[in-house]
């Protein structure tokens, strides 16, 4: 007798439900886990700790920038040396002989007049003093009676003075001869650098790509970083050319039109070359520099606001032609953002980090603006 087969029955799926998913492979097609974003305290920790031991290590890392930023400046140098044939090592050698020989003449140069400025100056100052305290004499008579009728009215007696406090310096001789060690130390750390950067820079670059994963990240990281250093060398190059040029021409100016001692005149074309490097803030310290000779070589006003009016001017013309025709519109960078980084690099890392800011936030700029996904921070620094 043959069984009847059970009935089955039948569950009516309904057209809109979704199929089922298919079982995992394997962890590999499991969706990542999404880091969560850090919280604001703990980023404004990190960029201090950063801050700090950007201060505290400053002997060690100012050695590393300078000579980045002198192997920068060489660098298309030793490109067009390069071309006639030349070894590498053997080219960065005559560069880096050839900076040294230059500024050594210039220091030569130089030293004499800053040593005479030195000794000349305060006494020239206190002269001006002594002019500028008859001038303003009348303002003190008065404000020498407004405090006699606030004391009175306070209770005081007329003779009634404020107690003064003397600080006293005991100066140290020797504090000279405990610091030459290790500013020789370190000019010769950075000599030794920038020949290491000029020689093996592109070695050692070589060699850090290749510890990269894979071969696309390896010729992205390289095509990045060829083009950034070609276009920081570029830049940096041109600007120590157009400070250089601004600096001559107003040694030359000082010395054929005002009549300034030659080697005078080149100090002060050095020292505006070198203020040069820290927009805004160098052209402001330079004007008072200039200032300050004019009310020294000079007795009249007329003349003494000379060199500060000639100083203004070129900046001028350099900053908002000159620079602006070489460079193009590539390498501009916002005036606030510009003072920020000056006022940072320029608190951690003094008269260096004045120098260093313009240079590194131009790197970082090109670098940003070479990575998918951080083009809006480029702009940003424009």
């Amino acid at each position: 007798m043959s069984e009847e087969p059970t009935p089955v029955t039948k569950v009516p799926v309904p057209a809109s439900a979704p199929a089922p998913a298919p079982a995992a492979a394997g962890v590999a097609d499991a969706a990542p886990a999404r880091r969560p974003p850090a919280s604001l305290a703990v980023l404004v920790l990190a960029t201090l700790a950063i801050g700090y031991t950007l201060w505290v290590a400053q002997d060690v890392i100012l050695p590393v920038l300078l000579a980045m930023f002198f192997a920068l400046i060489g660098n298309p140098v030793i490109r067009a040396l390069r071309r006639l044939y030349l070894p590498r090592s053997l080219a960065a050698l005559l560069v880096l002989a050839g900076g040294l020989a230059a500024a050594g003449l210039l220091g030569q140069q130089l030293l004499a007049p800053a040593i005479d400025w030195m000794q000349e100056a305060p006494k020239q100052m206190r002269q001006l003093g002594g002019e500028l305290r008859d001038l303003a004499k009348p303002v003190h008579e008065a404000n020498r009676v407004a405090e006699d009728i606030a004391r009175l009215a306070g209770g005081e007696g007329a003779g009634g003075r404020r107690p003064e406090v003397i600080r006293t310096q005991e100066d140290d001789p020797y504090a000279i001869f405990n610091k030459a060690p290790k500013a020789v130390a370190s000019v010769l750390a950075v000599v030794l650098l920038t020949f290491f950067f000029m020689v093996f820079g592109e070695d050692l670059q070589r060699r850090a790509i290749a510890l990269l994963p894979t071969r696309q990240r390896q010729r992205v990281t390289v095509e990045i970083m060829q083009s950034v250093e070609r276009e920081i060398s570029r830049y940096v190059f041109t600007i120590s050319l157009i400070n250089a040029a601004v600096g001559l021409l107003l040694a030359a100016i000082l010395h054929f039109a005002l009549g300034v001692g030659m080697q005078e005149a080149l100090l002060w074309g050095t020292l505006a070359m070198l203020l040069n490097f820290a927009p805004y803030v160098g052209p402001m310290i330079g004007i008072v520099a200039m200032l300050v000779m004019g009310f020294v070589t000079w007795k009249e006003v007329g003349p003494s606001l000379l060199p500060a009016a000639i100083y203004l001017g070129l900046h001028t013309l350099e900053g908002q032609i000159l620079t602006p025709l070489v460079l193009g519109q590539r390498m501009r960078l916002s005036p606030l953002v510009l003072i920020l980084a000056l006022m940072v690099f320029g608190a951690l890392w003094g008269i260096i980090g004045l120098l260093l800011a313009v240079p590194l936030l131009a790197c970082a700029k090109l670098v940003v603006s070479r990575i998918d996904g951080l083009e809006g921070w480029a702009r940003l620094l424009e």
